[in-house]
């Protein structure tokens, strides 16, 4: 059974909303249970640093969902400037490559050490979950099969040297066989029962994800966008109680 500290350091929180108000406003409300604040690119481009600075007054981590993709040195030094910023997490695109990889970790692991300060988890995005089968076939006319594609990219990015990786839950199972238990997985595509699907294809439930051995899983709408939204999220912590 799941105690409620370790179900608040696996949850992650995706502040994917219209309006710094209402981001500071789930910040305030939610970080009793939110282990981390994921910061997309909505709000990030919108309002920049504030709510990065909100989220570090409130002694809260959080998450730089910029999704880096770029030639190495310009990756490298995003990531000195991430880690600068305060970051405890940051990710970027597996199929940068694994030179790409490999100089976000450098970035980051110089910038902290010029800090003194613990360098962030970097995690790889695999495959977006809103890629299905037909789109990787027919759009991207990659002739792989999805889910032996984000494994492939798990295991480079094992290799550049990252943390881990963002993935389908789909995957989990999978990812930690071949790349080992203490290679972190955070997943994404995280659909209470209760909750709509939306643009998101490949899902589980929160239950269902975390005994699969995920590291981490992202909440998004189904709390975000909950009339209550403490209320949505006690829910969950009762789903994960049980495991």
């Amino acid at each position: 059974m799941l105690k409620d500290n370790e179900i608040k350091e696996k949850i992650c929180l995706a502040l994917d909303v219209e309006n710094i108000e209402k981001a500071k406003k789930l910040v305030e409300d939610l970080a009793p249970y939110v282990g981390t604040f994921k910061i997309g690119l909505q709000l990030y481009c919108a309002y920049g640093n504030e709510i990065i600075d909100y989220i570090k007054e409130k002694n809260g981590n959080f998450f730089l969902d910029v999704k880096l993709m770029d030639i190495p040195n310009t990756v490298k030094k995003a990531s000195e400037s991430i880690v600068k910023r305060g970051a405890n997490f940051f990710n970027v695109h597996a199929l940068g490559g694994i030179e790409m990889m490999k100089a976000a970790f450098e970035g980051a692991a110089e910038a902290a050490l010029k800090l003194g300060k613990k360098p962030p988890v970097i995690l790889a995005v695999t495959m977006l979950t809103s890629i299905s089968q037909d789109v990787l076939d027919n759009e991207l006319k990659i002739d792989k099969n999805v889910s032996d594609y984000a494994i492939y990219l798990a295991k480079l990015a094992k290799k550049a040297g990252l943390a881990g990786v963002v993935a389908s839950p789909l995957e989990v199972e999978r990812i930690k066989k071949e790349t080992g238990k203490d290679f972190k997985v955070l997943c994404p595509g995280i659909r209470p029962c209760w909750a709509s699907k939306n643009d998101q294809k490949r899902i589980a439930t929160p239950k269902d994800t975390v005994q699969k051995g995920a590291d981490y899983i992202v909440l998004g709408r189904a709390v975000t966008s909950a009339d209550n939204p403490i209320e949505a999220i006690k829910k969950i912590y009762d789903e994960l109680r049980e495991i």
